[in-house]
C-alpha cells in the first residue's frame, strides 16, 4: 500500500486522471475495477470515478508495487505517422481542426491511416498526451463528409467529449457554411425545412416533404451572399444536423451545390471546370452557452473560422469573407 498526498497540481483534478499518471502500467479498465474493489480510498473514503481531488487529501492505493512502474509503451503505429494537421485552437480538453476536402473523418475498412482522427491521435500520441490501450481515447464531436471541407470539433478527454456533445444538442454551438449553388435563389435568404430519410443501404438521402415513420427534421437557414455567372454563393446556418443535410435540401429545391454529382447533375457541374468534391465548408464555428459549460467555458463567446474556402476565391473572387 503506498499513501500520496495531493498537491496543488491535482487541485480540483479527477481522481481517475491522477491514477493514470500515478498508476501508469494500469489501463483504464483495470483502474476501474480498482475503483469499484474499494482498492483506491481518498481520506479513507472508497474512491469512484466522480471523485474529485483536493489540495492536501490523503489517496492511499491498495495495489500492486508492479503498477506503479513505468512500462514501455511504444505504439509502431501511431509513431510512424505524419499528422497532417491544420489545427485553429487547442486546450487541453477540446482541439478544433480545419479539414480539408477529400480527407474522411474516421477509418473505415478502405483507410485506416489517412483520416482525420487517425492523424489527430498520432499528434497527441507523439506529444505523450495520449497512450492507446489507456483509458479514453480522443474522439471527433462531429463529422463532416469527406467532400466538404471545414472546421472538426475533437475532445481530449472524456469530459470534454460529454460537455460538448450536450452542447451540440442543445444547439449551444452554431455552425455557419458556406456553398455555391446552381442557379439564382428566388429569395435572397429564408428557411428550409423538409425531412428526410437515409436507409442503410442506400448512400443519399431521401428529401420528403412531410414527416414519415423513420424520417427526421431537417432544417437550415440561409443567405445568398452574391451572384455570379449562373451560380449563387450562399452562407448557410445548421438548425439541426443531419446527414448531408445541406446538400440534399437545396438539390430539392432545384439548387444542387455545384461539384456535387450525387445530387446534383455531373454534365451540369463539367462547365464549371473539375471540382475535388462538393463547393461546401463548415467555415465557422460560433460558442454560445447558456448554462455551465464545465471544462469547456473558456470557449465561451469565442469565434473561429478557417482561414482560407479556395473555391470562394475561384468563383467569387469579389467577395471578401469578414474575419470573425
Amino acid at each position: 500500500m503506498k499513501s500520496i498526498t495531493v498537491d496543488t497540481s491535482w487541485d480540483g483534478r479527477r481522481l481517475t486522471r491522477f491514477l493514470q499518471k500515478t498508476l501508469p502500467a494500469a489501463p483504464m479498465g483495470q483502474i476501474r475495477k480498482f475503483l469499484r474493489l474499494g482498492r483506491i480510498k481518498v481520506d479513507g473514503k472508497k474512491g469512484t470515478e466522480e471523485t474529485v481531488l483536493s489540495v492536501g487529501s490523503v489517496v492511499d492505493l491498495y495495489v500492486e508495487d508492479s503498477f506503479f512502474e513505468e512500462i514501455e509503451r511504444e505504439d509502431p503505429f501511431y509513431s510512424k505517422i505524419r499528422p497532417k494537421l491544420t489545427i485553429l485552437y487547442e486546450d487541453a480538453h477540446i482541439m478544433l481542426l480545419s479539414k480539408r476536402a477529400g480527407l474522411i473523418c474516421h477509418p473505415d475498412e478502405g483507410e485506416k491511416v489517412h483520416t482525420l482522427l487517425t492523424y489527430a491521435q498520432a499528434y497527441l500520441y507523439q506529444k505523450g498526451e495520449w497512450t492507446p490501450g489507456c483509458g479514453f481515447a480522443p474522439a471527433l464531436c462531429n463529422r463532416i463528409d469527406r467532400f466538404t471541407a471545414g472546421i472538426v470539433i475533437l475532445a481530449k478527454t472524456e469530459e470534454a467529449l460529454r460537455a460538448m456533445d450536450e452542447k451540440i444538442r442543445t444547439h449551444e454551438v452554431q455552425k455557419y457554411y458556406l456553398c455555391i449553388v446552381h442557379g439564382k435563389m428566388k429569395y435572397r435568404d429564408g428557411t428550409l425545412r423538409h425531412f428526410l430519410m437515409k436507409k442503410p443501404e442506400q448512400k443519399k438521402v431521401t428529401v420528403l416533404r412531410k414527416n414519415e415513420p423513420g424520417s427526421k427534421e431537417a432544417i437550415t437557414y440561409y443567405q445568398a451572399i452574391d451572384e455570379e455567372n449562373g451560380l449563387t454563393l450562399c452562407e448557410c446556418l445548421l438548425g439541426t444536423g443531419r446527414t448531408h443535410q445541406i446538400r440534399a435540401q437545396f438539390a430539392a429545391i432545384g439548387h444542387p451545390l455545384l461539384g456535387d454529382n450525387q445530387y446534383g447533375s455531373a454534365k451540369q457541374n463539367e462547365k464549371y471546370g473539375r471540382m475535388n468534391g462538393q463547393a461546401l465548408c463548415a467555415y465557422r464555428l460560433i460558442f454560445e452557452f447558456e448554462g455551465d459549460a464545465g471544462c469547456l467555458a473558456g470557449l465561451n463567446g469565442r469565434v473561429f473560422q478557417v482561414r482560407d474556402v479556395p473555391f470562394v476565391g475561384e468563383y467569387f473572387p469579389q467577395v471578401v469573407i469578414p474575419k470573425p
